[in-house]
C-alpha cells in the first residue's frame, strides 16, 4: 500500500532518552526472558502481562522502540494462528483510506501516539540508520538516513523531498483494504486509527517492493528476500490477532507453509 509523505504543520516533541542504548537491552532482556512475544496477545497471557506492563511504563519513543523487538517465535506464531477465524474475504463495498483516520495522525491510543511527531516520522526515525533529523522540529521531521530494506535486503539511502522521499515508504504489514475485508469494518472509528497508525503494522521499506505488494494477503505476496518471510509472517498475525480479523483458508495455508519452513 502506498505511503506518501505526510508531514506535520508544526512539529512537536519526541522525546529522547539518555542511556536509551542501556534501556534497549533491558528490553530485549526482558523479552528473551519472558519468551513470549506481543504484549496484546491472549495465545501469551502471563507474558503478556509482564511486558504490557513494561511497555506502558516506558517514554513514548522507548514504548515505539519496545513494540518493534519483541517479535513471536515461529511456534508461538503458528500456535497464535489457529485461533483466528477462518472465513472468506468480505466484499470491498465501503472501503476507503479515511476509514482508518486521517493519514499518520498522531491522535491514536498506541506507542508514539500523542508524542507531537506525525507516525511516518516515528516510522522513521525508528527503521533507518543513523537518521538525521531537520534542525528545530524537536527529532519530528526525518531528513536523511539509511534503509536496511526488510522486503528485498537492500540497502537504500533516504532523503526527504518531493522527488526521493517515495524511495522510502511505510508498508501497512497488514494492507488496510486486506483488513477492511476481514473483519475491520465491526471496528470503530477510533480502532481503525489505531490499526493504521500500529507500530506493530508498519515497516519502513523499498518503495517498489511496498508498490508491488499493494493490498495483497500473504497468499498471495512475500517478501523477496526469503530471509524475512518468517518475521513478516508473525507480524501479520500478531496485528490480526491484536484487532480481532480473520484470515482466509488459502491465506492461512500460506502462512503454515513459511512458518513451517522457519528455524525454530
Amino acid at each position: 500500500m502506498r505511503s506518501t509523505d505526510h508531514w506535520p504543520a508544526s512539529a512537536g516533541h519526541r522525546p529522547r532518552l539518555p542511556g536509551a542504548a542501556a534501556l534497549l537491552v533491558g528490553v530485549f532482556t526482558l523479552v528473551a526472558c519472558t519468551s513470549h512475544g506481543l504484549a496484546t496477545e491472549p495465545a501469551a497471557a502471563s507474558a503478556s502481562a509482564a511486558t504490557g506492563s513494561v511497555a506502558q511504563s516506558l517514554p513514548r519513543s522507548a514504548a515505539l522502540l519496545f513494540s518493534e523487538a519483541v517479535v513471536l517465535s515461529p511456534a508461538e506464531a503458528r500456535a497464535l494462528l489457529d485461533t483466528l477465524p477462518v472465513q472468506g474475504r468480505a466484499p470491498k463495498t465501503g472501503y476507503a483510506r479515511n476509514q482508518f483516520g486521517e493519514t499518520w495522525t498522531d491522535d491514536v491510543d498506541v506507542a508514539g501516539g500523542h508524542n507531537g511527531c506525525d507516525t511516518r516520522n516515528d516510522i522513521l526515525g525508528r527503521d533507518l540508520i543513523d537518521p538525521a533529523f531537520k534542525p528545530g522540529t524537536r527529532d519530528c521531521v526525518v531528513l536523511s538516513g539509511t534503509l536496511g530494506d526488510p522486503y528485498t535486503g537492500k540497502s537504500i539511502d533516504f532523503v526527504r523531498g518531493q522527488d526521493t522521499s517515495h524511495r522510502v515508504q511505510i508498508d501497512h504489514v497488514v494492507a488496510l483494504s486486506d483488513a477492511w475485508q476481514k473483519g475491520a469494518q465491526q471496528l470503530s472509528p477510533r480502532e481503525r486509527a489505531n490499526l493504521a497508525n500500529d507500530p506493530r503494522n508498519l515497516l519502513a521499506v523499498d518503495g517498489p517492493a511496498n508498490q508491488q505488494k499493494g493490498a495483497s494477503d500473504a497468499a498471495s505476496w512475500l517478501p523477496p528476500d526469503k530471509t524475512y518471510r518468517c518475521t513478516y509472517v508473525a507480524k501479520q498475525i500478531t496485528v490480526k490477532s491484536a484487532y480481532s480479523l480473520w484470515v482466509t483458508q488459502g491465506e492461512k495455508d500460506a502462512m503454515i507453509r513459511v512458518l513451517d519452513g522457519c528455524t525454530p
